[in-house]
């Protein structure tokens, strides 16, 4: 189990610092250059965005594997407080370099206790969509952010 928590904090901050320097050009066909720059200057395979967003999102829950060369997070099996008869574990892909909707995949499992023993149930596609969005969001404003200067 190895979990990247420092790296790619201190990924964001060298983004953060260096992105506005890489949108400084004056078109927009100058904006893809940004994306791109932010992906090798983290030293990431994916959209550094999207990691980051999608660690922010998933912090709540044990993380098992997050590989950022591959682009993968998978969580260990979280029960909500509220309701510890259910419990849900999550796998984001970051498919690309660059920060686009279609880059992003959120698959999850579910589960229900019955009488004591964990049952497959079925995740609702709104879940996973409503994930896809929070990350997304997220990714959108730190990149605004880091544009920006903020």
């Amino acid at each position: 189990m190895r979990h990247f928590t420092a790296r790619p904090a201190a990924s964001f901050i060298v983004l953060a610092a260096m992105l506005p320097l890489a949108a400084c050009g004056g078109g927009s066909k100058d904006r893809p250059k940004a994306d791109l720059a932010a992906a090798k200057i983290t030293t990431i395979g994916v959209n550094s965005y999207l990691w980051r967003a999608s660690l922010d999102t998933l912090s709540f829950m044990p993380l098992v594997q997050t590989d950022s060369n591959g682009g993968v997070i998978v969580t260990d099996w979280y029960a909500n407080p509220n309701s510890p008869t259910e419990r849900m574990k999550l796998t984001v892909s970051i498919l690309d370099q660059d920060l686009r909707a279609d880059a992003l995949r959120v698959a999850g499992s579910r589960q229900v206790n019955n009488n004591g023993q964990w049952v497959d149930a079925p995740l609702q596609a709104a879940t996973v969509q409503k994930l896809e969005e929070i990350i997304l969001t997220k990714a959108r404003d730190l990149r605004r952010m880091a544009i920006s200067g903020q």
